[in-house]
């Protein structure tokens, strides 16, 4: 991919999709935008965002919407305001709007059951139970059913926010629950954040800090076994990466989905750990 006169060009050197948004704002302030924001569209289909995006009424737009299929429409030049963060702060700024990218993901979000269904609560499809995630929002106290991103879109994503960190020196990147936390909920908890952020950011791995479960083992909120534990128990030859040790316990991220779950972290006990 290449992004040329702030259009992004797709990987067979054709501009994407372009569909104009008419709610957008002007040209960036000088050294601006710093941030990548990341969004679900909180409906199942690409098709109904781009028809928002393109409606003046809906006063709402992003930069760039990655479909399931990983196809990609753009809906305003990169240099160029658009209104995907409404009222938002971040490290001292306030309008993110005015400082970042965004970038929507085609994604359900929050889901709700009804009967034996779970049901996109915007558009009303039903979402097949292999595409659920049964996960606790880092804002929420309770867990709930998400939508499960797909592998195609990932990828695309972060091949897409690698080249935007690459061209315009972005600094970081965030989700809207970040930026507008009593708000906002996305991308939410099946969104590989901590992994979809150092793979962009081009971060790489401390070898010397991976290893590997040699058994079953039980990953919990803190260092000890009167800590409850994050999500059921690693299985054997789990990928982690230890971040930092106290006594015989290990702080580990996660470095593969479990259980359906992307970026999980906790404590193990340090024995159950070779390289």
């Amino acid at each position: 991919m290449k992004i040329v006169k702030h259009l992004l060009y797709g990987n067979d050197g054709k501009p994407v999709n372009f569909v104009a948004t008419p709610n957008k704002g002007g040209a960036f302030g000088a050294g601006f935008p710093k941030y990548l924001v990341m969004h679900y569209t909180a409906a199942t289909t690409a098709q109904s965002a781009i028809s928002w995006f393109a409606n003046k009424q809906a006063k709402a737009s992003a930069h760039l919407l990655i479909g399931r299929d990983g196809s990609i429409t753009q809906f305003a030049p990169l240099n160029v305001i658009t209104w995907h963060a409404g009222e938002s702060q971040w490290s001292g700024l306030v309008g993110l709007n005015k400082y970042s990218i965004g970038i929507e993901l085609v994604n359900a979000g929050r889901l709700q059951k009804t009967g034996s269904n779970w049901i996109c609560s915007v558009d009303k499809r039903v979402v097949p139970d292999n595409e659920v995630v049964i996960a606790k929002h880092k804002n929420d106290k309770t867990e709930a059913a998400w939508h499960a991103y797909t592998e195609t879109q990932l990828e695309v994503s972060i091949e897409v926010a690698s080249l935007l960190v690459k061209t315009y020196s972005l600094v970081d990147i965030v989700g809207h629950e970040d930026i507008a936390p009593f708000r906002k909920s996305d991308p939410g908890p099946a969104f590989p954040m901590s992994s979809f952020r150092a793979k962009s950011m081009g971060r790489k791995e401390n070898t010397l800090n991976v290893f590997t479960t040699s058994t079953e083992v039980n990953i919990r909120s803190g260092p000890g076994t009167q800590f409850i534990p994050v999500t059921r128990m690693l299985p054997p030859a789990t990928k982690v990466q230890v971040m930092k040790r106290e006594g015989n316990w290990s702080f580990i991220e996660v470095l593969q989905k479990v259980h359906g779950l992307n970026d999980v972290e906790g404590w193990v006990f340090s024995k159950f750990l070779v390289q």
